[in-house]
């Protein structure tokens, strides 16, 4: 029994080339789907990525019902992935070639409607997107895109951006000066009348 266990159903050079196969082309699939399944996984998206395991299962095991054969390709799958990953954060074109680049939806308060379409992205959904990262209207956006990841993220133009402690220290400090010089100003003026008899 232990031998069925551990014994090769299929070469294991075979299995290595089936999972890195499988794996390019389910990213590829990824890839192709767009940012926006990246971004926000519904419950039918879950329901596509549940059944996709289940059917490349097949391709990549085979034949092979083994714990060693399992045990290979949860390897390869994992070392496949960190060389990719290692290879992205050096090349930049293979950064490119397994995100994407960002797209910009929104430039200076106007909507890219186009933009929007081509990644089956809502208006509401935008509107969401932006609200929840402090703007009330596209107009207050100065830049928000979607990231390789599928994130949106959003630049406020400088009017409608929360002020920081830093800001606020700053603006403390300018008042303060203001209020100094005119305080030495009123001491000065003073200083200088005499009192009348």
């Amino acid at each position: 029994m232990t031998t069925d266990l551990l014994a090769w159903q299929i070469p294991p050079v075979e299995k290595v080339i089936r999972t890195v196969v499988v794996y390019l082309g389910i990213a590829l699939i990824v890839r192709l789907a767009g940012k926006r399944l990246m971004a926000q996984m519904n419950s039918l998206d879950l329901v596509v990525v549940l059944l996709l395991s289940n059917v490349v299962q097949n391709a990549i095991i085979g034949d092979d019902n083994s714990l060693s054969g399992g045990l290979l390709g949860a390897a390869v799958l994992v070392a496949f992935n960190a060389l990719l990953e290692r290879l992205a954060d050096t090349v930049p074109w293979v950064r490119w070639l397994l995100e994407g680049r960002p797209t910009e939806l929104i430039h200076e308060g106007v909507v890219d409607e186009a933009a929007l379409r081509r990644l089956g992205i809502t208006e509401l959904e935008l509107l969401n997107a932006i609200h929840s990262q402090g703007a009330d209207h596209t107009s207050e956006v100065l830049r928000a895109r979607v990231e390789p990841g599928g994130n949106v993220t959003v630049l406020l133009k400088r009017a409608d951006q929360a002020a920081s402690y830093g800001d606020l220290q700053q603006a403390v400090a300018t008042l303060q000066s203001s209020l100094d010089e005119l305080q030495e100003g009123l001491e000065r003026q003073s200083s200088g009348k005499s009192p009348s008899t």
